[in-house]
Order: structure tokens, then sequence, then C-alpha cells
């Protein structure tokens, strides 16, 4: 019998495993604890467990979290960490600190497959998605990597690949964020991101895991959508805001739209007018972001005074509208630019 992965497992499965081991369930609750609260991976070693539970468990079960191959520091204090697993993939997450928030961006596959034109990640392809566990295996080690006095506060899936591609796993990873027998997090600081895909959407709201939602619009009309996102042919921009519309929003949270800023191609005057006109009556707030480079993009990032312009022209007919000076940019681990070339042979 193969070892389980207690990563992949919920708090509830983790009661069930100590019952079949002769224990009783709330021996689950406390490994529970011991991996999330306390970062403590060898069964062995989770002492407050009975000898001959923790010996059971260590033989039927095992936790394997991807290794810090290396860490890139940014002068503006983020850290892109490079995380290996057992098959040789590799994916990044980002710590980037700001003011009083700590947020971490977590990787939900190796590579993409949605071939947005302006994104690095899409030059790779897609090469397989992440389990549950591989995904809050990344939370394990960038927690175990932060210097004393320091707190992951926020979590936000705008990593490398499509969340809602991977969607059983992105939900399952998402209770184990949120579930106060896990990791405990708040879901209003928990945030996905998705290039556009209604019906998973539409999926997720069902869900009723109370966390944020932020859809990659890039563009106010469906020509220009289409050339630069593919998911365009399938999910248009109409069948997208139907779906959003319909996604539940509690109490003082708003949707946010995402929208990179594009020299010239979709960073005009009318473009913010269209997307004003489009986002009417939706409760959202729109993160524009000035494109990241990377080498051979095709794109540049519009000058300042248009940038400026498009979040006025925003401001001006009623929409919420920050602009995101994305961090980590001089360490290749800004929106758009997280890529890892090789896989290990």
């Amino acid at each position: 019998m193969s070892a389980l992965e207690l990563l992949d497992q919920l708090p509830d499965e983790l009661e069930d495993l100590a019952e079949s081991l002769g224990a009783p369930r709330y021996r689950g609750r406390q490994v529970a604890a011991w991996l999330y609260r306390k970062g403590v991976t060898d069964p062995r070693a989770m002492s407050d467990l009975p000898r001959a539970f923790r010996e059971a468990l260590a033989e039927r079960a095992r936790v394997t979290l991807p290794a810090r191959e290396r860490t890139a520091a940014a002068r503006d204090g983020s850290q892109k960490l490079v995380l290996r697993y057992e098959d040789g993939a590799r994916v990044h997450a980002v710590l980037m600190p700001d003011a009083d928030r700590l947020t971490l961006c977590l990787s939900t596959q190796v590579g993409c497959g949605f071939g947005c034109a302006f994104c690095f990640t899409a030059r790779m392809g897609h090469r397989r998605n992440l389990t549950a566990g591989e995904i809050v295996g990344q939370v394990l080690v960038a927690v175990g990597s932060l210097a004393d006095g320091q707190r992951l506060t926020h979590v936000v899936y705008m990593g490398m690949g499509e969340p809602l591609a991977n969607y059983a796993a992105t939900v399952r990873s998402l209770r184990l964020l949120t579930d106060p027998r896990a990791f405990g997090l708040s879901p209003r600081r928990v945030t996905v991101s998705t290039v556009g895909l209604a019906g998973a959407i539409e999926r997720l709201a069902r869900e009723d895991l109370k966390v944020n939602l932020a859809v990659s619009l890039h563009a106010a009309t469906d020509e220009v959508r289409g050339r630069l996102m593919p998911v365009n042919q399938g999910f248009p921009i109409a069948a997208l805001l139907a779906a959003c519309r319909r996604f539940p929003l509690p109490a003082r949270r708003r949707l946010t739209i995402e929208y990179v800023l594009l020299d010239r191609v979709n960073d005009g005057l009318e473009d913010a007018r269209r997307l004003a006109r489009l986002l009417t009556g939706l409760r959202v707030k729109v993160n524009l972001i000035p494109f990241n480079d990377w080498t051979g993009a095709g794109f540049a990032r519009p000058p300042l005074p248009r940038i400026v312009a498009f979040q006025a022209a925003l401001l001006e007919r009623g929409v919420t509208a920050t602009v995101r000076w994305s961090k980590g940019e001089d360490v290749g681990a800004a929106c758009g630019q997280l890529r890892e070339e090789a896989l290990a042979g």
C-alpha cells in the first residue's frame, strides 16, 4: 500500500485516519494542528501523541514538501521562492511584504496552458497540475522561511497556472487554508484569480468558501481580448461578466477586475470608457497593472501619463480603480513574469 500524503487530507479525513489506526478521532485534530499550525511534518516528532499512534501514522502516511531550491530577493523586499517537487517539476511562490501585511502568491499548476499573449508563464505551456498537498506545501515552506516576528497574513492564487483549471485541488487547498482546524486563515484574506472560466466561476460560487475572486479581463472588447487571451473564444466578455454578476459577494466586499495596461493596445481613453460601461451595476474594484516586461514580450508598459489618465477616466465614471505597481520585478517575480525553464531529467 502506498503511503498516504497527509497534506492532501482535510481535518475530517485526518480524524477518519486516526480512527482507522485505532485512535480516538481527536487525535486527527492534533495531527492537523501539528502540520498546519506548528509546521511539524514528521509524525514521530508530534510529541503529545501516543508513541504507538505516532509509529502507526509514520508507517501509513507521509508529508512531502517541495524543496526550496533557491530564493531570489528583490530590492522591494519581495522574495521569489523556486520550489522543486519530487518529480523535478519546479514552480514559483512569491512573498510580498507591504506595510502591515505579508502576502504569499501561490502556484496551482506547473506552467499554464491558456496562452495569454502578455504572460511569460504561458510560454512554458501546461506541464501538470499540482495536488492540494503540493499547493499548501508551498505555504508551509514559505512560512518556514520567515524571519522571527514575521507572519503570513494573506494568500493569493496568482502564481503559475490557472487555479480553476485545476478545480478539485484548488478547492481542497482553499478548504485547508480556511478551515479553523487547519491553517485557519480568514477567507477575507484569500484571493483566487482566474483567466475567466465562466462555468468554473459559477461552480466556485456554489462551494460557499467566501474567498475573494479576481477576474482577468484585460480588454474592453472581444476583439482585443481575443487577441490577448485565447480563452475569450470560449468565454467572451458578456458570458464572463454574467457569471461575475451571479457570484455571491459578502457585505462590503467587491470582486476584483484585473487589467494589464499595454501601451497602445488596451490603454486608451475609449478603452477606459468602454470598461466603465461594461462594469455598470457590478460591485467591483479594478486593479490596473502596468505591464511588467520580459525578453521577447512584444508589448510595452504605457508611459505614466497614459496610466494616470486611464485610471482617472474610470474614477470619473464611478469605478473604483487602483494602480498595482507589481513587486519583485527586478528578480522576475512580478505579475506575468513567472517561468521556470527546466525540469529535472
